[in-house]
């Protein structure tokens, strides 16, 4: 009997990772609130709203009714985090065995309490086994099976296990972790850093500030997850560096794609109105200077994100203040 999977999420990295379930030898079943794409999926085996020109396995099916997931063994959770609690509060009411595995792949944090994913999942389903993945992994290039590294995080090695050898592909491979908070922390915060690296693209201000950007961020980004119990090394990895690079230097990138605008000078709303996919960063900016602020750490980038995405501070006006702090150790 050919196993089952999962997928929370029609958009493209929810698609692009119901392939690489499809890879796996399993039966995919993609959810989404859209019928068109369900359409399209069932009958045309493409999603060309948000991955064009990929065919998809035959072994990909879509719905939109949720209680259609009643029954699977293994549920990825690709949402925005904006609608992730409306999304498993409907799963939740669906109802699922406590032996279902719900694996984290959303970048974000649940905007009404300040949780990580991986909190928000268990509020929901507190005796189902829950995982994370997450790494430098753009969905464009997932789909088209192009060679892909990811960390898995779980509390418990054997889960951990389990979502590994599920993603044990020619082309996806995958090491694991029990860093289950730094690893989401990373894929919240990196998306806030790509719209701050885009912003130094539309600026025009070269690679010296990009890279020393990048870098900053990166002891920015392990100063916060530590003070939320994460392993500094964890932030050294895939799941941080990783994920850090490849979203501040890829063409992919929507985050990115909405700094180089801002740099440029659209307002926010125009930036957001040009893309066709949410840009997480956004809601994340939010997220974590409130959580940095909670934690009493300094993170000055994020705070600059935050003053040019939310009170309208000028890009450039965002850098010179940067540029202009009080002179400090870099191991400070």
């Amino acid at each position: 009997m050919t196993e089952k999977a999962a997928v929370l999420g029609s958009g493209s990295w929810g698609t692009a990772l119901s392939i690489a379930l499809a890879d796996s030898g399993r039966e995919v079943l993609l959810y989404g609130n859209d019928p068109v794409i369900r359409d399209e999926i069932n009958r045309e085996h493409r999603n060309s709203k948000y991955l064009p020109g990929i065919v998809l396995p035959d072994s990909i099916s879509a719905t939109i009714d949720i209680n259609d997931l009643r029954e699977m063994p293994v549920i990825l959770l690709v949402v925005p985090s904006q609608v992730a609690r409306l999304v498993l509060g409907e799963l939740g009411a669906a109802g699922i065995g406590t032996e279902t595995i719900i694996v984290n792949c959303t970048k974000g944090i649940d905007p009404g309490t300040g949780k990580l994913m991986h909190d928000l999942i268990h509020e929901f389903f507190p005796d189902n086994p829950v995982a994370v993945l997450s790494g430098p992994s753009h969905a464009e290039e997932v789909a088209n099976r192009m060679a892909t590294l990811a960390t898995i995080g779980s509390e418990d090695p054997l889960i951990a296990a389990k979502v590994q050898e599920i993603f044990a592909l020619p082309w996806f491979r995958t090491y694991t972790s029990d860093d289950i908070v730094g690893i989401e922390l990373g894929g919240v915060v990196k998306n806030v850093f790509a719209i701050a690296a885009g912003a130094i693209d539309g600026l025009g201000l070269g690679d010296n500030a990009k890279a020393a950007m990048v870098t900053r961020a990166l002891a920015e980004m392990t100063r916060l997850g530590v003070a939320l119990g994460a392993k500094d090394e964890t932030f050294r990895g895939l799941s941080g560096l990783g994920d850090l690079i490849v979203t501040c230097y890829s063409v992919h990138s929507r985050n990115n794609r909405v700094g180089r605008m801002l740099g440029s000078g659209k307002t926010l709303d125009e930036a957001i109105a040009a893309m066709n996919q949410v840009a997480e960063g956004v809601p994340n900016a939010k997220n974590a200077y409130e959580l940095a602020r909670k934690l009493g750490v300094r993170t000055p980038l994020i705070d600059q994100a935050y003053a040019v995405l939310y009170e309208n501070k000028p890009p450039s006006a965002a850098l010179r203040e940067l540029l202009e702090r009080n002179p400090r150790s870099e191991a400070d």
